[in-house]
């Protein structure tokens, strides 16, 4: 929903923090680099006129993972709330299928103001399921390997470069099932 600067702006804190780690393998200075980054990402959204709660939010995010990278005295832990959080979503996503209310239907026609009529429509609903699931595939993935990663002896080396690869690769290939999903309802309703 933050569209392209949205991506940019919470992936820029996560590349700091791992290409500083990759580097210099001092955890402290990694964190204040992130931390450094995600303020230097808040201000220049707030100067662009940005939305300001997207700014606060990204920075508050990056702010705890640090806080806990910096509690479990391990870089891995910078990770461990987007871990947890992809859990969560996936659940999320999931719950909304299995209860016949597949959340990208239901966040699409909420944000754009066009009820949940759409429920009615065998075709549509069945489109929507697809889209949820294809964020429940890529909330689960992440959650396994990088939950796998973290406990392995591979953790401090690959957990970050992973987490990297997973972002926007596997977000840009469930937001294609999604878009899918959205053009499909669109005819449906031209059709009716």
């Amino acid at each position: 929903m933050g569209g392209v600067s949205g991506i940019v702006a919470s992936g820029v804190p996560v590349v700091v923090f791992v290409v500083a780690q990759a580097i210099f393998g001092n955890l402290v200075g990694s964190i204040a680099a992130a931390v450094g980054s995600a303020i230097a990402v808040a201000i220049w959204r707030f100067t662009r006129g940005d939305a300001v709660q997207p700014a606060l939010s990204g920075l508050l995010g990056v702010a705890v993972c640090a806080f806990i990278a910096w509690r479990t005295g391990e870089a891995k832990g910078f990770f461990l709330l987007g871990i947890w959080t992809s859990l969560a979503y996936g659940g999320v996503f999931l719950v909304s299928v299995l209860v016949r209310r597949p959340l990208v239907g239901v966040i699409w026609h909420l944000v754009n103001g066009e009820g949940q009529d759409w429920r009615h429509d065998k075709r549509v609903l069945r489109g929507y399921d697809l889209a949820s699931l294809a964020w429940v595939v890529v909330f689960g993935a992440r959650f396994v390997v990088q939950r796998w990663l973290y406990d392995s002896v591979y953790a401090e080396t690959w957990l970050g470069w992973v987490r990297l690869a997973m972002g926007v690769p596997l977000a840009a290939a469930a937001a294609l099932v999604t878009i899918w999903a959205i053009r499909r309802s669109r005819r449906t309703a031209a059709a009716r």
